[in-house]
Order: structure tokens, then sequence, then C-alpha cells
């Protein structure tokens, strides 16, 4: 597979999608989770529950820009996928000159 590199999901099979779906997932997981465990400390939560809670709910907002999109029209293109993980993480869009 040749990649294009603005749209890395073009030309996959379904199960390729599937697969970068749920590493992309789990990325956001700890993106989102691993950013949180100062502030966690500070307010006095524990630093678990801190890192789970904002991972869960990177998750959740990626999960629901996906089933979203999948309303729309009853499929997933390979953009709507690349926007639902862009916008929850502006700062790789932010860094890419989005």
């Amino acid at each position: 597979m040749v990649s294009t590199g603005k749209n890395k999901l073009e030309g996959t099979t379904f199960m390729e999608k599937i697969v970068s779906i749920v590493k992309r997932i789990f990325a956001v997981f700890l993106a989102s989770g691993l950013s949180v465990i100062g502030a966690g400390a500070i307010i006095g939560i524990d630093t678990i529950k801190a890192v789970i809670l904002a991972g869960t709910l990177g998750v959740v907002t990626v999960v629901e820009q996906l089933s979203r999109s999948y309303l729309v029209d009853g499929k997933l293109s390979s953009a709507e996928i690349n926007e639902a993980f862009a916008d929850v993480d502006g700062k790789t869009a932010a860094r890419k000159g989005k």
C-alpha cells in the first residue's frame, strides 16, 4: 500500500480500517490521559482516576464523532475517520498547520 500522506486510510480494506481505528483510539486514550497527571494531583484527585477519566473522555469524543459521521450515510470514509481523530487532538493539528 502506497501512502499518500494526507489520507493514510485511502485504499485500505475494512479490517485494516478497524485495526487503524482501534490503534488510534488507544493513542487518544494515552494522549488524553497522560496530559492530566499533574492536574489530578493539584486538585486532589487520585492520579490513576484522573488519567482514566481524561482518557475515557477523549475516546468518547472520537467514538461520538465517528458515530455521527456513520449516521449520515451508513459509511465511514477515510476523510471522516481522519477528521474525527484530528478534532480531538488540537495539539497535533496545530503542529501540522490545520
